[in-house]
């Protein structure tokens, strides 16, 4: 194998593609980028056998193809060091290469490429499904932070994608907050769904460039492939039945507040603050025209207290909150009004945008309240 290519392209690469390789494994093939050489392209792969990173980087003058496993931190430290120029890349031996820049170069060892795992992908039954990067990146940024760390219910430590004709939800749930993520831009012939783990998810977030176009989505019961530009993500699906989360949108809150969102959101912090720091409990006093946030901590004496003009319809309330748990939801959010409903301190509260906003902020939460004295 000799090629020669970018360093700053290849480390870009190296760097997308090492979110696949395991921290720990008892298979040290994966702890390799494996590097296939044929025609004009160098394809990098790297995979912990539950999710697998694929992309194509443009190579010049090919003296010959070929496949290697190479070391992953050795070739990402290296390219780190290395100023953006061309580097040729070339083995010297049944078990060595060597990269070779304008005043240096390095030798390291490889493997045999059949060594590394074969990839395999969905099934022939899979559904392909076109997402617009933008909606991709936004729905899992808006939905990733309230997925949960559940050993007993593994479905709930994911996003589940639920895909219908005329548009698509992305949903994530910890069982003390609830976000759907709307989109018309995503649609399907049939009905279908899935659960994306948390870390391939987390993954597409990082990697996916929201002015890159389309994403293609490709999945059956077990496996999704995500394809966009130049990369492949393949990843095990979480396996398991969703709950049925429409049923929990509250319908009927008549008690409606509506406020600014970055005020409220400032307010909470605030007051917060001097919240007990196990619970980070707050109260909400409702009155027409008024809304008081206040916080303490009886076991350190501290305690705050903030009173807000707001537009506020309703009976008069008295309902708590984690402010952990509501700083998420409303830091995630980017409408500049934001209304609460809600039906009494028992039950959930509903956060969406303002009416004139829903269109564009097609997103919702729900926030399980807690009692308070």
């Amino acid at each position: 194998m000799e090629f020669n290519v970018s360093s700053a392209e290849l480390l870009k690469a190296l760097v997308d593609v090492s979110k696949a390789i395991p921290a720990k494994t008892t298979l040290t093939i994966l702890e390799n980028f494996l590097f296939v050489v044929k025609g004009n392209k160098l394809e990098i792969t790297a995979s912990d056998q539950e999710l697998t990173l694929r992309t194509n980087v443009p190579v010049e003058s090919v003296k010959e193809e070929g496949s290697i496993a190479v070391p992953a931190r050795q070739m990402i430290d290296l390219f780190k060091a290395l100023p953006d120029q061309p580097v040729n890349i070339h083995t010297t031996s049944d078990s060595s290469f060597e990269c070779v820049w304008s005043n240096g170069n390095s030798a390291l060892p490889f493997f045999p490429a059949e060594d590394f795992p074969e990839i395999k992908g969905a099934g022939a039954e899979a559904i392909t499904i076109t997402v617009p990067a933008g909606n991709l990146v936004d729905g899992i940024s808006s939905t990733i932070y309230a997925t949960a760390d559940d050993e007993m219910r593994p479905a709930m430590n994911g996003i589940f994608f639920d895909i219908a004709p005329e548009a698509t939800t992305l949903v994530a749930s910890d069982s003390h907050k609830l976000i759907c993520y709307t989109t018309d831009e995503v649609k399907s012939e049939a009905v279908a769904s899935f659960i994306l783990h948390k870390k391939p998810a987390g993954v597409l977030k990082a990697i996916v460039d929201k002015e890159a176009g389309d994403v293609t989505v490709t999945f059956d019961n077990a496996t999704a492939v995500f394809t966009f530009g130049e990369t492949m993500m393949v990843c095990r699906l979480v396996v398991g039945k969703y709950p049925r989360y429409r049923d929990v949108i509250p319908q009927n809150n008549a008690n409606v507040l509506r406020i600014d969102r970055a005020q409220l959101l400032n307010t909470v912090r605030r007051v917060a603050v001097c919240a007990n720091k196990a619970s980070n409990h707050i109260k909400f006093e409702l009155k027409p025209g008024q809304l008081e946030i206040t916080a303490q901590d009886l076991g350190f004496a501290t305690e705050a207290y903030e009173k807000l003009e707001c537009d506020y319809s309703g009976a008069d309330l008295v309902i708590g909150f984690k402010s952990s748990f509501l700083i998420e939801i409303l830091g995630n959010m980017s409408c500049e009004t934001v209304v609460l409903k809600f039906a009494d301190a028992r039950r959930a509260a509903l956060i969406v945008p303002s009416e004139e906003e829903a269109e564009s902020e097609k997103i919702c939460g729900i926030l399980m309240p807690i009692m308070v004295s």
